[in-house]
């Protein structure tokens, strides 16, 4: 099986050896899991809720599920595929949550050029376009082509099979494409 590439399998191992040891273990245990994952764990919220303070509000949320639950971790799956399942659940409990009128909230430098500009026009173009997808196909978009999950790899965090990640995936960027070609709608 490929491993993911936020966390190597010598780490995990280690993290999780020290998740079932002492106090002080652990909390080393589930600091390297923080420094490893943290960043990755914040994009895929990012990407699910599409405001930065809600992915904060469910990269909390996740992060507090995992320090309660990392000493049960039983290693069915690997562990990264065990996080971001937790983040994929808590960054749709709080997009669930959010008010639909509420604008989507985007933070990019000021550009300095045209060819800034262009780009952060399309980027709005396709944080807009992003947003309007089903859950189901931001997930996919989000693990794949964000994340660089391999499509066993977005199978198993999203406990379905590899061909429904294909077609998903296919359906998405076919839905992302009509979508970005509409006019500006941020």
């Amino acid at each position: 099986m490929a491993a993911f590439p936020l966390i190597d399998e010598t780490l995990e191992q280690a993290i999780v050896a020290g998740a079932r040891g002492a106090r002080a273990a652990r909390d080393e245990a589930f600091a390297r899991l923080f420094e490893a994952l943290r960043a990755p764990v914040y994009s895929l919220c990012l990407n699910l809720t599409g405001r930065p303070a809600d992915a904060e509000d469910a990269v909390q949320e996740v992060f507090i599920s995992v320090h309660r639950a990392l000493p049960a971790f039983r290693g069915e799956a690997r562990l990264s595929t065990w996080v971001y399942r937790i983040a994929l659940r808590a960054a749709l409990q709080v997009r669930a949550r959010q008010r639909p009128s509420a604008p989507l909230e985007l933070t990019h430098v000021d550009p300095r050029g045209e060819a800034e500009l262009l780009a952060r026009d399309e980027a709005r173009r396709a944080l807009v376009a992003m947003q309007a997808l089903p859950a189901e196909h931001r997930a996919v978009l989000s693990l794949f082509a964000i994340q660089g999950l391999s499509h066993r790899e977005v199978a198993q965090v999203l406990g379905v099979p590899e061909g429904t990640i294909w077609s998903r995936l296919h359906t998405a960027r076919k839905r992302l494409t009509e979508l970005m070609k509409g006019p500006p709608t941020a």
